[in-house]
């Protein structure tokens, strides 16, 4: 019996369990890794990295219509179901200001600061709801990969581009264009203060998950310094978001960012009041054991917001 996980997204498609026999049918590769666990049901070793990264592409393959996807060695590879919640409930942001529809269509234009190798994110956004995405990315790895996922995949290749942002300490300067408009961004930001830091949000992870026994450590499954952390952490980076999205008020109607510590909404919301925000929202979000967060923030009034979705979205 499939049992649905009421904590995620209405419209997430990963509410029931894995289907692993259906999941293989769409990515025979996945069948290596699977096995039957204590309880008798199907699972894999989610301490394998190499068993997470089957199995995301198999999610891929199987829910999202993708023909291929792989990532470099040492590479976030990200849980599927958060990443779309994330993205559901941004399109519940857009539909706010849109009477409660929806807009889709390639009309829809997103910013992802920080795409990753992965390209997670535009993939779901682009096709569930057919949005179109520029991806940004301090690494140039990582920009070579995802434009290689969406040129391995035609239904991706139209709505999908990626700029290599050359100056680290910069969120959006020097990718968005003079003028160029953009509906919504997104951004799962570097949590870690350090290296270090992120090596023991590591290891804390294999010993919750009870596999220690002698494996060597992981970093978070993947992941490059540039994914993991940043000098200040989130609450840093979120900062200088806010900072630079002042320069950008006209030219995006909503900015957000993932905030894995509660605690830190208080200092975000400070800067935002001091960034002159016309309106601020904190969704709260949920997968398994982990609770999770984004803030969302504009610069527009809500006339403007509704102006801006009757010239934007409106056939």
């Amino acid at each position: 019996m499939s049992v649905e996980k009421q904590i995620l997204h209405p419209r997430n498609l990963h509410r029931s369990r894995y289907d692993f026999p259906q999941l293989i049918n769409s990515c025979p590769q996945l069948e290596t890794f699977v096995f039957l666990n204590p309880y008798g049901d199907l699972s894999i070793d989610f301490s394998d990295p190499l068993a997470v990264k089957t199995l995301n592409k198999a999610l891929l393959i199987h829910f999202y219509g993708l023909k291929d996807w792989d990532i470099p060695e040492g590479y976030l590879c990200p849980p599927i179901p958060g990443r779309a919640d994330y993205i559901h409930y941004l399109a519940d942001l857009l539909a706010s200001v849109n009477e409660e529809v929806i807009p889709e269509g390639h009309s829809v234009k997103v910013l992802d600061i920080g795409v990753g190798a992965n390209c997670v994110y535009p993939i779901i956004g682009h096709q569930i709801y057919g949005w179109a995405f520029v991806g940004s990315d301090v690494d140039k790895r990582a920009i070579s990969s995802a434009t290689n996922i969406a040129a391995v995949n035609p239904s991706l290749s139209n709505d999908l581009t990626f700029r290599l942002q050359n100056a680290a300490s910069n969120i959006f300067r020097g990718v968005v264009k003079p003028g160029e408009l953009f509906d919504l961004t997104l951004c799962n930001p570097p949590f870690h203060t350090s290296a270090e830091e992120a090596q023991q949000g590591s290891q804390r992870k294999v010993r919750n998950l009870g596999k220690q026994k002698g494996r060597e450590v992981v970093l978070n499954f993947g992941g490059q310094n540039a994914e993991l952390w940043c000098k200040g952490g989130e609450v840093e980076f979120i900062r200088k978001m806010i900072e630079e999205s002042t320069q950008l008020a006209t030219q995006c109607c909503w900015f957000t960012s993932l905030v894995s510590k509660s605690a830190h909404l208080s200092m975000i919301y400070y800067a935002l009041e001091r960034a002159g925000a016309k309106g601020v929202k904190t969704v709260e979000m949920a997968q398994g054991q982990k609770q999770s967060r984004f803030v969302a923030w504009t610069f527009l009034s809500p006339a403007e917001r509704t102006e801006w979705s009757r010239k934007r979205w409106k056939k």
